[in-house]
């Protein structure tokens, strides 16, 4: 067999090749549609880090970041380099990570699958001046989906793996089709190195106002990062992966990647109009006859997703980075409906609320999470994906507030009037985009403030476009005492949570407390 190797194929060419070897199918918007088998999101269980002299005293060993030995890996990568020779060829193309050129990253992803390397083409960030050949320094990923992977021979847990080797710049994913991995794998990569260079890795969207000011949306999956930053009057940076650093914020990316449930022209329109030829779907259910995708089928899986480039973005910056931010937004779904719709933090309570990365499981975005929406604290609102200790990200946070004048509100864009599935309603769309709106133009700055018990938190008193009675959560309630009781539980979860934490006594006493 004759093994031929496609390098920096353009995006037509990709998509060409994915239909002709029949990866996916054109919908009737000309997005390239794929599904992805029984991983239709990241798969936790199954990432690991080769352990060590580089990361052994460096990397935050735990359920997440799991620990395998350099010999395992090796044998790994070569049994997965030998089954990429048996096909008749592969995809290899030079791409690049990190918009701020003193930190960018070259990247040399070679892939089984065309519509795995078009989707890379996509979020990765394409060099001005194509790559051809190795360059010194350079990381390599591997996706080999059709490999299996065994437990009791190579040291995993099933039969998929996503392997990090920091010392050899080479990151392995074989075993699952989900797309997601290729993009999560090298954002772990800048978020263990940033931090050396005096960098915060980001999980979060940023965008810039027509005035110059820069925003910054913190979130898991679901909470409404990419959503929120698509705003029609402001330009995007990026919806999901960022580095603060002295000089400003910088995307990680050069596509954005979202979620496709229950999307609409209405609620969505820069989305909507995003996903076209050049764009994947990940999962999207198309109607048999004409090809529409049916954004509200979620028979495959809730975490629907579509990849586009930056350019299908008429509103962005064109750089891929800005200035130091001006206002930072938590955005959590809080599932117990006793949290503001927005509300005012100090320095303090933005490390206590950075470190607790309360919100909710939205979405599916992890294999065998279910359908259900579930509470979770996630650290640094993207545990999954921080290989260092959650107190070296805290510590760049505060030092990027103290050395710069932005503002830090927590959003909620879960639940008002009642506790998820017991009588109370998620907040609307426009209610938040009301609520970032007053954020983003600075009218929350100066506005005037009550203080919510409990959770000693600053909420405003009256914010443009949005019910003064939701404001201020117990009254939205209608019954305080209901609302009082559901309080003190997510209070002691936060306590509970927090208690892993060795902070100072300003940042633990920042948090909320039962009266």
């Amino acid at each position: 067999m004759i093994h031929e190797k496609y390098i920096n194929l353009s995006t037509s060419e990709l998509v060409n090749m994915a239909l002709a070897r029949k990866e996916g199918v054109l919908a009737a918007n000309q997005a390239l549609t794929v599904t992805t088998g029984a991983r239709t999101g990241r798969s936790p269980k199954d990432r690991f880090i080769v352990k060590d002299a580089l990361t052994e005293n460096t990397v935050d060993w735990n359920t997440i970041n799991q620990p395998i030995d350099s010999e395992k890996f090796s044998a790994l990568w070569q049994r997965a380099s030998d089954y990429l020779q048996t096909k008749d060829c592969a995809f290899v193309s030079y791409l690049k990570v990190g918009a701020e050129e003193k930190f960018a990253l070259t990247v040399k992803v070679e892939t089984e699958l065309a519509w795995h390397n078009l989707f890379t083409h996509i979020l990765f960030i394409r060099p001005e001046e194509p790559i051809q050949a190795d360059q010194p320094n350079q990381w390599t990923l591997l996706c080999a989906p059709g490999f299996k992977t065994d437990p009791t021979r190579d040291g995993v847990n099933s039969d998929a793996a996503v392997i990090l080797h920091f010392s050899e710049r080479r990151i392995l994913i074989c075993g699952t089709y989900y797309a997601g991995e290729m993009k999560k794998a090298m954002f772990s990569v800048l978020n263990f190195l940033l931090p050396q260079h005096e960098i915060l890795p980001m999980h979060c969207a940023a965008n810039v106002g027509k005035d110059g000011k820069t925003a910054l949306f913190f979130g898991l999956s679901g909470t409404g990062k990419t959503t929120l930053s698509a705003d029609p009057e402001r330009y995007l940076i990026g919806d999901d992966e960022h580095g603060w650093g002295q000089e400003g914020v910088f995307n990680f990316e050069g596509g954005c990647y979202a979620k496709c449930i229950d999307l609409s022209r209405e609620r969505e329109p820069v989305i909507w109009d995003a996903i076209r030829y050049g764009s994947v779907m990940e999962n999207v259910v198309l109607n048999s006859k004409t090809k529409e995708p049916d954004y509200s089928d979620i028979s495959l899986t809730q975490n629907t997703r579509a990849a586009y480039p930056r350019e299908f973005i008429p509103l962005r910056v064109e750089a891929n980075k800005a200035n130091q931010p001006h206002a930072v937004l938590f955005l959590t779904c809080d599932l117990y409906g006793v949290l503001p719709p927005v509300a005012r933090l100090t320095k303090e309570q933005a490390a206590y609320y950075f470190l607790s990365g309360y919100t909710a499981l939205v979405g599916s975005t992890e294999v065998g999470q279910g359908t259900d929406i579930k509470q979770t604290f996630s650290t640094c609102f993207g545990a999954p994906f921080f290989p260092r200790a959650a107190r070296v990200y805290a510590d760049l946070l505060m030092k990027r507030l103290e050395n710069w004048d932005a503002q830090v509100y927590l959003v909620n864009t879960g639940w008002t009037g009642g506790a998820h599935g017991q009588g109370g309603s998620r907040f609307s769309i426009p209610t938040t985009r009301a609520v970032v709106r007053a954020i983003v133009n600075g009218d929350l700055r100066d506005a005037q403030y009550d203080v919510l018990p409990g959770f000693n938190l600053a909420i405003p008193k009256k914010v443009e476009g949005v019910d003064t009675t939701v404001l201020n959560p117990r009254h939205a309630w209608g019954n305080e005492q209901a609302y009082d009781k559901c309080a003190k539980l997510l209070i002691e979860k936060f306590t509970e949570n927090f208690k892993k934490f060795d902070v100072s006594h300003s940042i633990r006493h920042a948090g909320p407390h039962i009266d």
